[in-house]
């Protein structure tokens, strides 16, 4: 097998933490593909010691560390979180960032982390709480979950209060998702893809982002239909099934790019 095959499977997944990163799509992306373009030039230079998968983000950290890659461009930013994301990765170190995401998103050890980003493991450790220390003086936020599994719908809730946010509803159809969004304005959405009545809370995400600016994780089974590669793709993405600390990191993380999410 090439090693263009073996790293063929790991790519929607690096894509999705680079711009889980960087809180862009365009951005993620540009770093992604610079760290390609790196192995494609010097395939000789590729980490051998260790999985596929650890190696591929081992070279994108540094790219990620060491580039000073442009990732301005003529195209504007999306929304106003792409904008709000710039100003505050201008203000605080990304490592801890980097081991929040790596541990409770990509689900690394704290090893791994420590090898991908040049540290020991209790220097990740300490990282991972500064990143959640950070987070937690975030102001409070609304919450609309839009789930349809009964079950799913109550852990959500659960994960949601105990991080400090309410909860404005549970919604299980496209309809009911985008009513309760319009009644009650919510400062953050989580949102499967399949819901009860075989309606789609992708349509729901997007009838409700055509009223009113709001960040949105997708939790799916599903990732492949997200991670195309098309455009506009989720900047957070979760998989069934979860962990509560990757829920909360993708939270944080949504919030941490979204200054105007705050009390809404």
């Amino acid at each position: 097998m090439t090693l263009a095959a073996k790293l063929a499977p790991h790519l929607p997944l690096l894509r999705r933490y680079a711009r889980a990163l960087t809180g862009t799509q365009r951005d993620g992306d540009t770093y992604v593909r610079a760290a390609l373009e790196a192995i494609v030039s010097a395939p000789e230079d590729f980490p051998r010691d260790v999985d596929e998968r650890l190696a591929l983000y081992r070279v994108f950290h540094a790219i990620w560390a060491s580039s000073n890659i442009d990732v301005d461009s003529e195209e504007p930013a999306a929304s106003d979180f792409e904008r709000a994301a710039h100003e505050r990765l201008a203000a605080i170190t990304p490592l801890s960032r980097q081991a929040l995401l790596l541990t409770a998103m990509e689900g690394f050890s704290h090893e791994d982390v420590g090898y991908l980003i040049d540290l020991d493991p209790d220097s990740v450790s300490g990282l991972v709480k500064e990143a959640m220390d950070e987070i937690s003086r975030q102001t409070r936020t609304r919450v609309l979950i839009i789930e349809d599994e009964p079950i799913i719908g109550m852990d959500l809730d659960s994960i949601v209060r105990d991080l400090g946010h309410d909860v404005t509803g549970i919604a299980v159809t496209r309809d009911e998702a985008v009513a309760l969004a319009i009644d009650t304005e919510p400062g953050l959405v989580l949102a499967d893809i399949q819901l009860a009545d075989d309606s789609s809370g992708i349509d729901a995400v997007k009838d409700i982002l055509g009223r009113f600016s709001v960040p949105v994780i997708f939790i799916t089974a599903f990732p492949e239909r997200l991670l195309t590669g098309e455009r506009p793709e989720p900047t957070f993405l979760i998989t069934k099934p979860f962990q509560r600390s990757t829920v909360s990191a993708a939270i944080a993380q949504a919030l941490f790019f979204n200054s105007t999410a705050a009390m809404r």
